[in-house]
């Protein structure tokens, strides 16, 4: 067990590196378990992987109509339908082609962790993952029931296929200091210099508008990213850790 501020020091303290591996002879998959979290954990990872002519496939896991479930504007068809506009948008931004970018449609919140759907989930995962060598996905100990089923995914398909795993954190850097997580150090890992892909990636954020604006204004308990998540993924770096 560690302290979550300790983590967050460590995270930060991992090596600046430009991982060869990944960006250079490895073809990746990033696992999103809602449309934004690929473009808040990956977005400039995914930037430099289409600058260098190699661009990753990325994989919505669930819907998205959990956001604002109580809409009477949007209703979970139309509000499946804006997600994955919004992720369309965000992804081209960042100079994904369409081909790349998939959508499994599980239902947001409820997302499986075990049973017949998780493992129909991972076969759908692993159907797409066929070409890949490396998987990314949510760090295990993000604070969300589908990041957290998503990372057990993630893992079930990378040992299937003998593929390498990659985390990413996202709500973990909002976890309170004091906070006791389930890590054993030494945290493993590398952080990415995205400082060229800034723009992009903030441009990118700015298309999940549905997530942090005003836009749907008729469900008062609706979910919106706050400040504190957005000011993370504001920084030149991203952080992805060895999984174990």
């Amino acid at each position: 067990m560690m302290r979550a501020d300790a983590l967050h020091a460590a995270w930060r303290a991992l090596p600046q590196a430009a991982d060869e591996r990944l960006l250079t002879s490895s073809r990746p998959m990033i696992l999103a378990p809602h449309a934004d979290d690929e473009t808040l954990g990956c977005g400039g990872l995914i930037a430099e992987l289409c600058a260098r002519g190699r661009p990753p496939l990325v994989v919505i896991v669930t819907d998205g109509t959990g956001s604002h479930p109580n809409s009477a504007t949007w209703p979970p068809s139309r509000l499946r339908a804006l997600r994955e506009h919004e992720a369309r948008a965000a992804t081209a931004v960042l100079g994904l082609p369409d081909p790349c970018l998939g959508f499994l449609r599980l239902r947001d919140t409820a997302a499986p962790r075990e049973g017949d759907a998780f493992e129909a989930a991972c076969r759908a995962i692993a159907l797409r993952a066929s070409a890949c060598d490396t998987l990314l996905a949510p760090w295990l100990g993000d604070p969300h029931c589908d990041h957290e089923a998503v990372q057990l995914m993630a893992r079930r398909v990378a040992d299937g296929l003998g593929a390498r795993l990659l985390s990413y954190p996202v709500w973990g850097w909002l976890i309170e200091g004091a906070t006791s997580v389930d890590e054993t150090p030494p945290v493993a890992g590398f952080s990415l210099d995205i400082t060229r892909h800034l723009p992009r990636k903030a441009a990118a954020i700015r298309l999940h508008a549905s997530q942090y604006t005003n836009m749907i204004d008729d469900d008062p308990s609706g979910f919106r990213l706050p400040e504190a998540l957005l000011s993370v993924f504001e920084q030149p770096r991203e952080t992805y850790l060895e999984a174990r």
